[in-house]
């Protein structure tokens, strides 16, 4: 359902992603981990069309995505690293220009929309402007989009960054369902718990390259442990003038 070969990105002199390989199967949840700066997002930018591959391929149910993004499109929902929000669009607004984009009818769109503002705790601020959305209102808005048209494939990039836990627990809920119903799913995370909870299959990228892809079945050591060891080992160190004042001691004043 989802495939890359060789896909590789340069910007200048910079390769980004640099001759990935691997594939998705129909109804999984793949999520890719990876520190900031590894590829992800490039990655993801790729295989919906956004960005041009420098070389190799990226196929998405069944359709070439250089060659035909415009198709490919149709066939899958994203929620974007920008999250593609317009600020004077209220988020029942976004909803329907979803609709209108994939031509779903009003009625399709709006019984949709009902279903989605619902479980996501929009309902109450469907007519609040993009512009005075949280980070967590935006984001939830955009996930909405990406499900609306009921996608063959749903590309992710950080989901649950920014969501409080109770609609984490939801939004995974949610893909989680979609994929047993036969929708792939391809997300990027920075939380490792979430992904060790839903993912199917895990892919770690550093420096733009591939340094694990395994069934998740198939992982028999803490994800954390992994990921440390494979992706970014978290720096030790001290900071030695972190320290409460002993009682009764005096805290010198700022400089001016």
């Amino acid at each position: 359902m989802i495939s890359c070969r060789q896909l590789t990105r340069r910007f200048g002199d910079f390769t980004a992603v640099d001759s990935l390989s691997f594939d998705v199967a129909r109804g999984s949840i793949c999520t890719v981990l990876g520190p900031n700066g590894a590829g992800k997002s490039t990655t993801v930018g790729m295989l919906t069309g956004l960005l041009a591959p420098t070389s190799g391929e990226a196929i998405v149910c069944g359709i070439n995505v250089a060659q035909d993004p415009v198709a490919a499109k149709r066939m899958i929902g994203v929620l974007p690293e920008d999250l593609g929000l317009f600020d004077d669009l209220t988020i029942e607004e976004h909803l329907e220009l979803t609709g209108d984009i994939y031509e779903l009818g009003s009625a399709v769109t709006r019984e949709r929309s009902e279903r989605l503002l619902e479980v996501l705790g929009l309902r109450e601020r469907r007519r609040t402007f993009a512009r005075g959305c949280s980070h967590g209102m935006r984001k939830k808005t955009a996930f909405a989009m990406a499900l609306l048209p009921n996608p063959e494939a749903l590309f992710l990039d950080e989901p649950f960054e920014a969501v409080d836990p109770v609609t984490s627990s939801v939004m995974a809920g949610i893909l989680c369902s979609a994929a047993a119903r036969g929708i792939t799913v391809l997300l990027t995370s920075h939380i490792l718990p979430m992904a060790d909870r839903i993912a199917n299959q895990i892919v770690i990228i550093r420096g733009g390259r591939i340094v694990m892809n395994s069934r998740a079945d198939q992982i028999t050591r803490p994800l954390e442990e992994l990921y440390f060891e494979l992706a970014e080992s978290p720096v030790a160190g001290d900071l030695p003038w972190l320290q409460a004042n002993e009682a009764g001691a005096s805290v010198p004043a700022a400089k001016k």
